[in-house]
This record gives C-alpha cells, structure tokens and sequence, in this order.
C-alpha cells in the first residue's frame, strides 16, 4: 500500500446534530475502514435526541468528542479541524456513509502525488433506509470547472492538511455552499483530481438541508459568485469564462430549486441558464422537463422523465454490498 513508506494520520471529523437515526452507521463506516491510522473526532451540537448515548458507545474508539451548542455546520466541523493532528484530513457528516478502503485510497494517491491539494472520488445516493438510489460519478475537474459550480459530493473528499491551512478553514458565516467555497479556494492553491472508485454515501430524506431548505441554497449560490469575482486568483478566469460561470451558477440555483418542489422559479431560472450559455444548461435538460411537466400538472410524466434519464447502472460490486455495509455495528 504504501511501499515502505510510514502511514499518514488521516484525521475525520463528523458534526453531528439531532441525527441518531443515521449516527451509529456513519460511525461505523469510519471504524470499519482498513486504514489502521486514523484520528477520529466527533462534534455534537448539544443533541437532545439520543446521539450523545450513541457517541458514548463509541467512546473509546473516537480520539476526541464533545457534546456542547456550536454556531451551525460550519463552526461544528472548525472545531474538529482545529484539533487535527493528521497530515490528511476529511469531515464525514452524520447522515453520511464511508465505503470500504476509501481511506487507503486516498492516502495512496495523495502520497504518491505531493503537490495535490484534495483528492475525491465517487458516490452514490441513498434513501433514509439506506437503499441505493443514484450513482454519482465524476471526472477530472479543474479550478475552472469548480468555478462553473461543478459540485464534488462532499463526503467524497480528502484534503492535504498543509494546503488546508493556506486555504483557511470552513467559512462560519455560510451555511449551504460551504464546502464549494472550501473546494475553490484550495484548487486555487493547489492541484485536485479525481480517483474513479466509490467513496462515499451520500443520504437524501426530507429534512436534508439540500431539499428542506433549498432557496438558501440557491441564494447562496449567488454568494459564491460575487465571492469569485473579488478573489484575486479568480477574477481573470471570471473575465476569460463569464457566460460560462453565469450559467453554472443559474443551473445549480435552479437545481436546488427544483430538488425543493419551486417548480415555477427553478424553470425560470434555468431559461437564465439557457440564454446565458445554452449547450451547458442544457446538459440538465431532463430536469428542465421535467420542471416543465411538473409546472403544467404533469406530475406523473414529469417523474417518469427524470427516473428514465440516461445515466449509467449504479454497481457496488466494486466495494462491497451496501446493505451488509450500513448493517455493521460495533460495541462500544
């Protein structure tokens, strides 16, 4: 794994709040990795449900934890990189899932290529039972593609600690597009890549922030792009790639939208899209049907359509079997 080199501490943190139905198993598919060096730290926001019980159950295993208010997501997971003493460095939230031998993953790519800020890999979506519903693969993307709101599933992430630093951490006064704005100030410092294998389960119900509270998604959004354009290591490639950043950030707004049942304003949004830069907004043309379905009552349609998309099999083979893996359980 590591040609006779020594293992990096690989240091996770995972904020927790309220979420004790999912808890234990994102627990448990950071104690499962393969990886032996591992620094795991828990931040609880002071649940009043029964995570501190299943924190507690873990206890001996976690490096650190601590069940006290915080000031949202971002100023949880400040916390536990703050503390850090690994050389590489993730957040797992806690309605989140590892896939087996990610850490070894990471680790190897990141030692075998120095200069490389954070490496990610893929994902797939699950529901709140843990079914598979969605694969989510991604390729190489550079800074400018980060910049036209290319979104890297989060919990797919590893970051250089060093570069981490010189980026700075999680920014407290954003709730939404916290981690993308974290990813373009480090592919501004430093180079990313992809690794094409599943990292990562990604859980979507109801109460996810994504869904439940999608127009402060899509308005931060837009924060994100007057952010960019007064970064000095931005704002040329702003100037260079305009229509292309616009339309990117109309997309995604209207994504989020549209994820949150504002049907009218996601397809609104998306004709911004269209005519600010056509051939990429229409790379979500099924979502724009179906937001068009959806608007003229066609609900039925309109889900038929975006269930039947084009989009490649979703095959865990590769890491394991999903359902024994959110099934493990550990004792305390």
């Amino acid at each position: 794994m590591n040609n006779g080199r020594s293992l990096p501490l690989v240091t996770i943190v995972t904020p927790s709040y309220n979420q004790s139905e999912f808890l234990e198993q994102t627990i448990c598919s950071v104690l499962a990795q393969d990886y032996p060096a591992i620094e795991y730290l828990v931040v609880d926001g002071a649940s009043t449900d029964t995570s501190v019980a299943i924190i507690r159950k873990y206890a001996s295993r976690l490096h650190w934890w601590v069940s006290e208010p915080d000031n949202g997501q971002a100023d949880a997971i400040n916390k536990g990189l703050k503390r850090a003493n690994g050389e590489i460095i993730a957040w797992l939230n806690s309605d989140d899932l590892y896939l087996p031998g990610v850490v070894t993953a990471a680790v190897d790519l990141l030692q075998a290529q120095p200069d490389l800020g954070f490496v990610y890999g893929d994902a797939i979506t699950i529901d709140l039972t843990g079914r598979p519903i969605n694969r989510l693969d991604f390729p190489d993307w550079t800074l400018e593609d980060l910049m036209a709101f290319r979104i890297i599933c989060q919990p797919a992430v590893f970051m250089r600690r060093k570069v981490l630093e010189r980026a700075g951490y999680l920014n407290e006064s954003m709730h939404f597009m916290l981690d993308h704005q974290l990813w373009l100030r480090i592919a501004s410092r430093a180079p990313i890549q992809h690794i094409p294998l599943m990292f990562a389960a990604a859980r979507h119900h109801p109460t996810a922030k994504n869904v439940s509270q999608a127009e402060e998604f899509s308005r931060e959004t837009y924060d994100v792009l007057a952010w960019m354009e007064n970064q000095p290591e931005m704002v040329d490639i702003v100037d260079k790639n305009r229509r292309k950043i616009l339309a990117g950030a109309y997309r995604l707004s209207a994504r989020y939208l549209l994820d949150g049942g504002f049907f009218s304003e996601a397809l609104i949004t998306y004709g911004r899209a269209l005519i600010t830069h056509p051939r990429y907004a229409m790379q979500h043309w099924h979502r724009i049907v179906y937001a068009i379905l959806r608007l003229v009552g066609g609900k039925s349609m309109g889900e038929w359509v975006y269930k039947n998309r084009p989009r490649k099999r979703l095959d865990l083979d590769s890491n394991s079997d999903l359902n024994d893996w959110v099934g493990l359980r550990f004792e305390g």
